[in-house]
């Protein structure tokens, strides 16, 4: 059963992240205060100019701390490009400084409203959330992956969780244990050849939540869109009936949720952030 695949998704989304980048070879440059006042400048005029959110920011004499509030189209990878060399650009006629400023490498993690350890429960209980526990056969499945996929990227420490929610069309009851099961194994091959990670999945009838890592070259946005067509042609392939049973020719409302989350909260990287030394 051929299905149109998604092009583009209507966000719910609150994205943040912690990253940390050093200047070359650790040279303290910005000691003196004009220099670290110009940087925090420049890092303000860059970021409203690309459309990231600064949070907070923090300047060391060798490396700059930022919690940074982005899109889902937008990736790590790119961003922190455009930070490095966007301000090396602009503070160099300012400080005669020699190029490279800032060395390879960088520090990226995701944090939250709530930290990590919430969102996996969160995910876990959504048949006791819906009601579906007191089933005799709970039309529901779960999956928790027993061992961790490492992803790597070079020059970069990274650790990127993403809690994702996508809906049916119409919010109809197509899954059942059966079927969503074979649907989390099925994106299962596809996050391995796409390279990111599927942690956590709890698919009730109508909805699924998952718990996702991904790259820093690859944005939650490409990554529930590959989540979501791969998924309906899944369904519209080998279990075209329960689409003709509910009367819809889309599996997924062309809508999703996406939100942050780590070991840390925001509110603690921010007020970690905000302290003067």
């Amino acid at each position: 059963m051929p299905l149109e695949p998604l092009q583009a998704i209507s966000w719910a989304y609150q994205l943040h992240y912690y990253l940390c980048f050093r200047t070359r070879r650790r040279h303290p440059v910005f000691s003196a205060p004009e220099r670290v006042t110009a940087l925090e400048a420049t890092l303000r005029e860059i970021c409203a100019q690309h459309e990231y959110r600064l949070l907070e920011a923090k300047v060391y004499p060798d490396h700059l701390r930022c919690l940074l509030s982005l899109r889902p189209a937008q990736t790590i990878s790119r961003v922190i490009q455009t930070i490095k060399a966007n301000s090396a650009r602009l503070l160099k006629p300012q400080f005669d400084l020699t190029p490279p400023l800032w060395g390879r490498g960088f520090l990226a993690r995701s944090v939250g409203r709530v930290r990590l350890g919430v969102i996996k429960q969160y995910i876990n209980n959504q048949a006791e959330h819906h009601g579906y526990d007191q089933r005799v056969r709970p039309p529901i499945s779960r999956f928790n992956a027993e061992n961790a996929i490492v992803l790597t990227a070079a020059h970069a420490s990274f650790d990127l969780n993403h809690h994702l929610v996508f809906a049916t069309r119409y919010r109809r009851g197509i899954f059942d244990s059966a079927l969503g099961t074979s649907l989390t194994q099925y994106w299962q091959r596809v996050a391995a050849t796409r390279g990111f990670a599927i942690d956590r999945v709890t698919i009730v009838p109508d909805h699924i939540h998952l718990l996702v890592r991904i790259p820093p070259k690859m944005s939650i946005e490409e990554c529930a869109l590959s989540l979501l067509n791969n998924g309906q042609h899944f369904v519209g392939k080998y279990a075209p009936e329960v689409l003709v049973q509910a009367k819809i020719e889309q599996l997924w409302q062309a809508s999703a949720y996406a939100g942050t989350t780590g070991h840390f909260t925001t509110a603690l990287v921010k007020s970690f952030l905000s302290e003067r030394e």
